[in-house]
């Protein structure tokens, strides 16, 4: 009875231990993958649940929609929103240019990135703007479409 138990003891942490294995590997793997963020180039465009234009339409995309690129295939990209809904996309209608989604009810952005500094303007949910830059630990620079810029909480938007 003990050899018993001590085989599936042993059974039981070289499991474990192959399973974390694979899990750290897998997560240091995630983590080296760069995300690759767009945003939709074109207003009123559709997504797809196939890469087919023959393929069911899910919903109509705004203009300045940031989505992150899942796969790529030939012509067509898979793409996820800050919803983390699933839909493909011709790649034409992608732009490089990124943006971000205010993703809490109501966001305050700032001068700098430092929760003291002057509020320059706030954003409600859904808002659009343009990523500028994410070199500040917790913040993302941001132009609004009328062209105030400021310091976001990264947590307060997607697609940085």
């Amino acid at each position: 009875m003990r050899t018993s138990l001590l085989i599936n003891s042993s059974w039981l942490r070289n499991r474990v231990n192959t399973l974390l294995t694979s899990a750290l590997f897998f997560v240091s793997g995630h983590a080296i993958a760069e995300i690759e963020y767009f945003s939709i180039a074109e207003n009123a465009t559709v997504m797809y649940d196939a890469p087919s234009l023959k393929a069911d339409k899910l919903y109509v995309a705004s203009l300045y929609l940031p989505v992150e690129v899942v796969v790529n295939v030939e012509g067509w990209a898979k793409i996820r929103d800050s919803s983390g809904s699933l839909a493909w996309v011709e790649k034409k209608v992608l732009s490089q240019q990124r943006y971000v989604v205010v993703i809490a009810p109501l966001v305050d952005i700032h001068k700098s990135a430092d929760q003291d500094s002057a509020l320059v303007f706030q954003a409600e949910e859904n808002i659009a703007m343009e990523w500028l830059d994410s070199d500040s630990k917790g913040w993302v620079k941001v132009r609004h479409l009328d062209g105030q810029t400021g310091y976001v909480k990264v947590n307060q938007v997607w697609g940085s």
